[in-house]
Parts: structure tokens; sequence; C-alpha cells
């Protein structure tokens, strides 16, 4: 008898987890498989935390970062001592296929990844921008903004990469050589996001959301212990079901409408981001403890 694909058992593949769009858990099921070369790379040896939604993304969902009841033993999981939760959590690692499929038969439409690795929990091996554009400023907005800090970076000798959040704004990222902290790396952004809110008055880097409408939020405070990101091509829970997915520096120069960006055109997509973690890199005076 051959030896079956994968170790997860699949259920309710035909139940809708995208209602607008009429996606079925099978669709996202295969959305996962053919993804995985690009998204394992980003979860190995790393902390997740994932967000569910057993009755599909037009439902309420859940932030699961404890490995739930049931899980196999197969599953790598990293105990962590919470200082905000006064407890151990028992975060899930995905370093494999199964991993990955086992969490998508979760009905895990979204991925959250922390930014340092198991080996080193103190130490985060990517830098993390989250630029949110508070309405009425717009994803344009964002992306202008996104320019900016990519040419500021280049003039010091960082490459940043940028993705789609999968919603309205973007993610930008830089791989890091070891040994910084987290307080070295949110103070180096916080300081850029301070010189761009002197030189450009759309952006905000100090209080989000509704207290700076028409603001570009450049969100230094994810660089931080147990703060995530939602994963290079993770789902996300919005009606069309778009992915939080890499771009090019060209297509954000010609304008890019993240909601082109879902389940069903990223798979065809090349990979902006092939290899990145390859190349990490220092900053530039080495970072400045905040």
């Amino acid at each position: 008898m051959a030896e079956p694909l994968t170790r997860v058992e699949f259920t309710h593949l035909a139940k809708v987890l995208y209602p607008g769009a009429g996606i079925t858990k099978l669709q996202v099921v295969k959305y996962f498989i053919r993804m995985a070369p690009r998204i394992l790379p980003f979860l190995r040896e790393r902390p997740i935390v994932l967000t569910r939604y057993p009755d599909g993304a037009g439902a309420k969902g859940f932030y699961e970062k404890d490995a739930p009841m049931g899980t196999p033993g197969w599953v790598e999981t990293y105990d962590h001592w919470s200082e905000t939760a006064a407890r151990v959590v028992h975060f899930i690692v995905c370093n494999n296929l199964d991993t990955l499929f086992w969490i998508a038969n979760l009905d895990a439409l979204e991925i959250h990844m922390i930014l340092a690795p198991t080996r080193a929990p103190g130490n985060p091996d990517l830098l993390f921008i989250d630029l949110d554009p508070e309405p009425p400023a717009t994803t344009a907005d964002a992306a202008r903004i996104a320019l900016l800090i990519r040419d500021r970076l280049a003039s010091q000798g960082v490459r940043i990469f940028v993705k789609t959040s999968g919603k309205r704004g973007f993610h930008m990222v830089v791989p890091l050589v070891p040994g910084l902290t987290y307080g070295e790396v949110r103070g180096f952004v916080h300081a850029m996001g301070r010189e761009l809110a002197r030189e450009d008055a759309i952006v905000a880097s100090e209080a989000p959301g509704p207290s700076n409408p028409g603001k570009v939020f450049v969100d230094y405070g994810q660089n931080s212990h147990g703060r995530t990101m939602v994963a290079p091509y993770s789902l996300r829970a919005t009606p069309a079901a778009t992915v939080s997915a890499p771009v090019t520096w060209e297509e954000m120069e010609k304008g890019i409408n993240p909601g082109d960006l879902h389940i069903q055109s990223v798979p065809g997509r090349e990979d902006p981001w092939e290899g990145i973690l390859r190349h990490p890199q220092g900053l530039p005076g080495g970072g400045k403890e905040e």
C-alpha cells in the first residue's frame, strides 16, 4: 500500500470559508499546497500565531497563540513565558508541509509570525514597518511613503522589500544579521518615522488610527517582543480572499491595487521575495537602542 501524501486528515472540505467569493475550504487547502514553497521559509523555526475562522471569513474569528487541544504529537511547539499573560505560551512552529496542511485544516486563514526565531527570541531577524493609511489617506498615499522609505534606506546601503498587507496598507521588511535587539530595531524605525513626519505632512510616527485621520502611520512598535507580522503569502479574512503578497518596486511605482492580489491571482505570479532570507543585512550604525 502506498504511503499517504500527508499525515493530515482533512475535514469539511466543501465548507464555504469565503462566502462573498464562494471559496471553499478545499480551495484554501489547495492554495496552501501550491504556495508552501514560498510560505515555509518564513515560518521555519519561528513561533506563529493563527487567526481561525471556523464559520468562515464572514463570521467572527479568533486569535490563537497556544497550540489547540488535540494538536498532533508531530506538530512542533515552542514554549515561551509571556510576561503579559503571566503564563507559558505553547506556540506552534511550522517546520514542514504536514504542519502547514494541518494549519489549513484548522480554518486558519491568517498566519502571523513572530519577528525573532526560536533560537534567539530576543533578537529579531526581520525589521518590520507597517504602513497603515488612515482615511481619508489612501493606499496610493501609503505607496508613496513606501517609496520614500525605500530611497532613504537605499542611500544608507539597506535594501528593503515590500508586500501588501492584504488590506489597505503595505508591509516593509529587511532581513537582519544576527545579534540586533528589538530595542535597536525599533529605535531605528522610530527615528526614521520621526524624520519622515517632519518632512512630509501626511506621515504620522506616533499615535495611529482615528487620532490621526488622513495620515499614513509608520508603525515602529511592531518591532517588539511578542508582536507579529502577517506572514508573506498568508491569506486574509477579507470578502475577496486577498493575500498579503510580496510585490515589486516597479509595481509600487506604477500603482498597485492590493485587492487584485487574492487567492486566485497570486499563485501565478513571480516571487519578488525569492531568496531574501539568504541575504541578511545590518543597520546603519548598528541600530540605536530605544
